[in-house]
């Protein structure tokens, strides 16, 4: 049977890579983009800018909301997704200062 330790890496490394492993996939870094140019959009939005299907895109947003870089509001019958601003600025800080101890 696997064990895994993840847990004693601590709650700061553990956050950072379920951030990294969230954009570890070119869709849901496009997503980003898209979101952060527009501001917010549905999820059929995002599906005309990119080359998949609606319950691809679906799932990818899922990952990107678990994780807390995105967030959604309900309109109506729509789902409006924004990119959490504090979330990203967190994750730009901390992986910064993991590449700069990483480089030094």
């Amino acid at each position: 049977m696997k064990i895994h330790k993840k847990e004693e890496f601590g709650k700061k490394k553990q956050h950072l890579a379920l951030l990294a492993n969230a954009i570890s996939h070119p869709a849901r870094i496009s997503i980003l983009k898209i979101l952060a140019k527009k501001g917010h959009c549905s999820c059929n939005e995002i599906v005309e800018e990119l080359p998949l299907s609606q319950s691809t895109v679906s799932q990818h947003l899922k990952e990107l909301k678990n994780c807390g870089l995105i967030s959604v509001t309900v309109r109506g019958t729509s789902s409006i997704y924004t990119l959490n601003q504090i979330v990203l600025m967190e994750f730009d800080h901390e992986f910064r200062k993991m590449m700069k101890s990483i480089l030094n």
